[in-house]
């Protein structure tokens, strides 16, 4: 998605230890009409696919799951701490996130996914590919089929994206960054 690339370079800042800032566009401030082209993207590629639910990490991967809205299935987002409002039995897998250096125990109830259920993974950034790996795991444990992932940013150069796709797993990046070396960002060509 080169409309992905263009807003990187014109809105997107490399900080200290590898982290890239896209909060002006993507997960603090959130540009809808750039939001809505990226769920009709996403819708599109994986329109084929029999999805019949969207599934991603709490907070920043629920934006981009708004592509749940183009493809007219349910989205559902893996909380990060167990809350008053989460009862009953839960599947739960550990995810440790590369931007925020913390250890996070996701859960989802099992009310909302199960057996008969083909999911689309989908979050804001591949890094080491955690989330992700974390959110296979509670498919898995549901018995729910994974079509596939689709991110909006792919650090290729962390190796989640190769790890995921040597398991065997679709993954759809809509940018896939080559470096982020003294500032400069260069893409996967």
């Amino acid at each position: 998605m080169l409309l992905m690339e263009e807003k990187i370079l014109s809105e997107g800042a490399v900080l200290p230890g590898g982290v890239l800032k896209v909060g002006s566009f993507l997960n603090q401030r959130i540009d809808t009409g750039f939001l809505r082209e990226i769920g009709r993207e996403i819708a599109r590629l994986f329109a084929e696919d029999g999805v019949n639910k969207i599934l991603t990490v709490e907070a920043s991967g629920i934006a981009i799951a708004a592509a749940a809205l183009e493809m007219q299935v349910p989205m559902l987002f893996a909380k990060k701490h167990k809350t008053s409002n989460v009862d009953g039995s839960v599947l739960s897998a550990p995810v440790h996130s590369f931007t925020h250096n913390t250890d996070y125990n996701i859960m989802v109830s099992r009310d909302y996914l199960g057996k008969g259920d083909r999911v689309l993974l989908v979050d804001d950034f591949l890094a080491n590919g955690a989330a992700l790996c974390g959110l296979l795991e509670l498919c898995r444990g549901a018995g729910a089929e994974v079509a596939g992932a689709a991110v909006a940013i792919e650090k290729a150069f962390q190796g989640g994206g190769a790890l995921l796709r040597g398991e065997g797993l679709r993954v759809e990046a809509l940018a896939r960054i080559a470096s982020m070396e003294d500032g400069n960002i260069r893409f996967v060509r």
